[in-house]
């Protein structure tokens, strides 16, 4: 296994982007509380980061609201599980941890399913940021709450950021 990272700016700061083989494994912000080590994210390169970089960067224009790249982030099973589900949210929706645990299929998993979702290797593009506590309130980010923040005002459809308005 070829394991190479780089550095994306973005509106929120670096992000760290690792793959393996080719293929994006981690996203991360500054600071994560989870971030790699320096000896597991490989050689740093530019290459091979193109398409990352540029759906980032659609995304954080209000471009893109789907992601399209091969991920390969490392975990267990139910972890992986737990994933897949983020990333069948909606742009600009959200859901509870309890939510998920029920879509699972025993609402009894919800804290399992927070700490699957704190675990969340590939920030932003793995939507984490879309889970939130059961009054809607916001709960743990990896990379901080204010991100967490933005990220969701980012995605809020532009019709309920004209109703605030009013």
């Amino acid at each position: 296994m070829v394991r190479t990272h780089t550095v994306i700016v973005s509106p929120l700061g670096d992000l760290l982007a690792v793959a393996e083989d080719g293929v994006l494994s981690g996203l991360y912000f500054e600071g994560h509380l989870r971030g790699p080590g320096p000896e597991e994210r490989g050689t740093c390169r530019d290459s091979g980061f193109e398409e990352v970089r540029r759906q980032l960067g659609e995304y954080f224009a209000g471009e893109r609201t789907r992601f399209e790249l091969p991920l390969a982030p490392r975990g267990d099973e139910f972890q992986q599980r737990v994933w897949r589900l983020l990333m069948e949210i909606p742009f600009g929706e959200t859901r509870s941890y309890g939510d998920l645990a029920r879509r699972l299929g025993k609402a009894s998993l919800a804290q399992a399913v927070g700490a699957a979702n704190a675990r969340n290797p590939v920030s932003v593009i793995v939507p984490c940021h879309r889970v939130v506590g059961a009054n809607g309130g916001l709960t743990g980010y990896a990379g901080g709450l204010e991100r967490k923040r933005f990220l969701l005002d980012l995605e809020e459809p532009a019709a309920l950021k004209e109703a605030r308005l009013f």
